[in-house]
């Protein structure tokens, strides 16, 4: 009678709730930025007139279909009507 238990319920939910929250207090790490560099970017104006902006490296990579294409040709060639 006078041996008193250790391990009860109430003495071992405290230390299962607290190992729940070590991953919260471990250390942290540092991410490290992606490089950002100054990009320029290009304003477009799209045919509804809305204005779109490029990187102008995206436009050096661009994949050139057909030089000096009208408007209305391009619109064809896009499936859309003026």
């Amino acid at each position: 009678m006078g041996r008193k238990n250790k391990f009860t319920r109430r003495s071992v939910l405290p230390i299962l709730g607290s190992s729940f929250l070590l991953p919260f207090l471990g250390k942290a790490e540092v991410l490290e930025a992606e490089s950002i560099e100054d990009e320029s970017y290009e304003i477009l104006i799209k045919p509804d007139g809305t204005p779109v902006k490029v990187k102008k490296s995206s436009l050096k990579k661009a994949k050139v279909v057909k030089k000096k294409i009208s408007n209305k040709g391009f619109m064809n060639w896009l499936g859309k009507k003026l």
